[in-house]
């Protein structure tokens, strides 16, 4: 069957409410704008770098890798798992090694410095957006999206509008976990607080690759 009015507005709840709940790249972005602030971690959300302080990557490299992920989900990669199970295991445990490398990032975050900028940098965008093709949050959710909302009639056209419409739900429900961050950066001032909150957050991330290691399902 086409989209219907039903079909879109249980599809966009669908959408809001599996980019707003945790999972690894909320977990990012919350500790990202902390330790970077809101400005800095956009980049991660959207993943375009405009070159003045880096400030737009973060946040859209998780809507626009995640709108890549759908897409190829949609187009068959999905198809090849089931016909090549090993290169699902495989991609697994890439996805756990490169999870504990982010979670080593964020316990190690630098303190806040006294011009307010905390050391290092935020995740930019290619690397938000090649997290979501290891990140297990980000496949439930494109699988989700495919296998249950999108109608067999004008399949490839639909799964264009299901991506689509999944990025742009998506965007503003990370850049609130950014957001959330960037405001408990005014509280988190003195370094024992950050460095607590820091591996509070290493260790969420840890604790999210319970489903990869032991196949929960």
């Amino acid at each position: 069957m086409p989209f219907s009015l039903e079909l879109i507005s249980a599809f966009a709840l669908f959408a809001f409410v599996s980019s707003i709940t945790p999972g690894p790249n909320n977990t990012m972005l919350l500790a990202s704008g902390v330790n970077f602030g809101f400005r800095r971690t956009i980049p991660h959300a959207l993943g375009i770098s405009f070159g003045f302080r880096r400030t737009i990557p973060h946040a859209l490299g998780i809507s626009f890798g995640f709108m890549f992920l759908v897409l190829a989900v949609g187009l068959g990669l999905g198809g090849v798992f089931k016909a090549v199970p090993m290169a699902y295991t495989v991609l697994r445990y890439l996805g756990a090694a490169y999870l504990l490398y982010l979670a080593w990032k964020v316990a190690t975050s630098g303190p806040v410095s006294e011009s307010g900028a905390a050391q290092g940098r935020p995740l930019g965008f290619w690397g938000a957006a090649a997290f979501q093709w290891v990140n297990p949050k980000a496949w439930v959710m494109a699988i989700g999206a495919i296998t249950t909302y999108t109608p067999s009639q004008g399949y490839i056209a639909n799964v264009f509008v299901i991506a689509l419409v999944f990025a742009i739900i998506n965007l503003p429900s990370v850049c609130v976990w950014a957001g959330c961050g960037s405001a408990l950066r005014n509280v988190l001032t003195r370094p024992k607080w950050l460095l607590a909150f820091n591996l509070t957050m290493a260790i969420l991330l840890v604790v999210s690759l319970y489903p990869i290691l032991f196949d929960v399902h």
